[in-house]
């Protein structure tokens, strides 16, 4: 029975990870929110977490529709099996996409191909430690692409916008980790939490900066120096008005970790592991005899359900909501600036990286005029009628795609693109020359957005994965923000810019 339950025990353990936010985080949440101002963009994006959040728990569904890569730390007594435990997780994993609990998301790096399972080479990742407890722990973090993309390093001595030169000691490492907050800008789905590394080399400080997202919230770091280093960048972070998803706001930062290692002469590294408000990390005490769970890490306090407020009804009284059905035209685009508030319904058609990619070189599989592509990759289940289920559709990161997007806007008169954290001046020069919009979703939302979802009509290049495919969809209220406009107006540039010089105020200023 060891087998057995061991197995169940890491499937359980993926699942809580994927769908239910640990209490830590959700007394994050609920701060952020208190802290916010009421009907700001900020504070809609808050309240639509929290109610993403909510329905994760309800449905057991994911939280995000990334569901990341999966990183496992686990410490064994002297004689366990390590291989049985890595067996074990497999097969939890292979299931629990099945179950449409994790998006498949190992894929082959030279070929492109999906394998379908979350199994791959190096995949997932799984690492062990022995200890002299005589349980096993193991520990699960799930980190999304987007997040993941914004992780830093640097090399000091270095030059910092905004801070100038960044030197060998504290007053250097403040710098970098302050800078490491701005340079993610909402493109992480801010408001999200830091763990660093400083020391090392360029593996093992990565490696220590995300061992830090293993700890509590609200822990105290033993080295006092550092606890004063956390809680002075929690505070001065905070003051960019970066805000949620990049909006501008109080909230950018809701937690900050750091570790400390020692180097060899030659190398000073700050590594910094950036995590989105989605912050999905769990562990489990196992007993090492029966393979059953024994207890759950993160457990302390009450478990917080979110309660409805009016900042999102108040955000949009202060703000113009403009409904939208597809297909949309020039004139219609021309209307829309950025603040407005729009709701979609009618069909979309999801693309991110491999579509961009194929749309570049080659016709699209469908009409494309006056339409709406969303960057999403979807949790997808297959019903046994033939019929697709849409689990989880949040927005993925939308800068990958500068290269492409402009040019595939006017090639195929795509007049919307909805995404999150904003694209570069390639795209925003395209949106003005041929009349197309940005619209900003919330990063992370994926039960929010799934159940805007009514139906899927249609696949096409599903040879790419689910992720990558290009999914047609009908929506009904899918509510997104104008972030860039077709008069050359962006938000994301605005707060770049005014965060940039928040941040030139903290040069000078040193740490004690």
């Amino acid at each position: 029975m060891y087998i057995e339950n061991l197995e169940k025990s890491m499937y359980d353990l993926i699942c809580e990870t994927s769908t239910n936010l640990p209490k830590d985080v959700r007394r994050a949440v609920t701060a952020a929110r208190a802290n916010e101002d009421a009907g700001t963009r900020a504070a809609m994006s808050l309240d639509t977490i929290a109610k993403n959040i909510n329905m994760a728990d309800d449905k057991l569904s994911p939280i995000c529709q990334d569901t990341g890569l999966p990183t496992f730390k686990i410490k064994t007594p002297i004689g366990v099996n390590q291989l049985e435990i890595k067996a074990a997780i497999k097969r939890a994993m292979v299931q629990a996409t099945k179950d449409g609990k994790l998006r498949p998301n190992s894929v082959d790096s030279l070929t492109g191909e999906n394998s379908g399972t979350n199994l791959g080479i190096g995949l997932p990742v799984v690492k062990f430690e022995q200890w002299e407890q005589d349980h096993i722990e193991v520990k699960l973090i799930l980190k999304g692409g987007g997040c993941e993309n914004k992780n830093i390093q640097y090399s000091l001595p270095t030059e910092l916008d905004g801070l100038g030169r960044a030197g060998r000691d504290l007053d250097g490492i403040r710098k970098c980790i302050l800078h490491s907050v701005y340079q993610a800008q909402g493109q992480g789905c801010s408001a999200g939490f830091i763990g660093v590394g400083i020391g090392g080399d360029r593996a093992s400080g990565y490696e220590l900066a995300k061992e830090q997202l293993f700890r509590e919230v609200y822990d105290h770091n033993p080295n006092e120096e550092l606890a004063r280093l956390e809680e002075y960048i929690l505070k001065s972070a905070n003051q960019l008005g970066i805000g949620t998803m990049g909006f501008g706001g109080e909230v950018t930062l809701l937690g900050c970790k750091i570790g400390v290692m020692d180097r060899i002469p030659a190398s000073f590294y700050v590594s910094v592991a950036y995590n989105c408000w989605a912050y999905r990390r769990m562990a489990v005490d196992v007993d090492a005899i029966s393979g059953e769970v024994q207890n759950w890490h993160y457990n302390e306090g009450e478990k917080l359900s979110f309660h409805e407020n009016e900042s999102e009804d108040k955000s949009q009284q202060a703000t113009r909501t403009v409904e939208l059905t597809a297909p949309i035209s020039e004139e219609q685009i021309r209307e829309l600036k950025v603040g407005d508030v729009v709701k979609i319904s009618g069909r979309m058609y999801t693309g991110r990286d491999a579509i961009h990619k194929y749309l570049s070189e080659n016709d699209s599989p469908v009409d494309l005029d006056g339409h709406i592509i969303y960057h999403c990759g979807p949790v997808v289940l297959k019903n046994e009628d033939g019929s697709y289920e849409i689990k989880a559709a949040g927005p993925t990161t939308s800068i990958r795609e500068e290269p492409y997007q402009g040019d595939i806007m006017k090639k195929f008169g795509v007049r919307a693109v909805i995404g999150k954290g904003g694209m570069g001046p390639k795209t925003l020069a395209a949106l003005k020359d041929h009349g197309g919009v940005y619209l900003n979703a919330i990063g992370g939302a994926a039960q929010y957005y799934a159940d805007c979802i009514k139906e899927v009509e249609g696949v096409d290049l599903l040879q790419f994965g689910i992720p990558e495919a290009m999914w047609h969809l009908r929506v009904e209220g899918f509510t997104a923000v104008v972030t860039m406009d077709s008069h050359g107006n962006s938000l994301h540039a605005d707060v770049d810019k005014t965060s940039l010089e928040k941040l030139s105020q903290f040069k000078e200023k040193v740490f004690n």
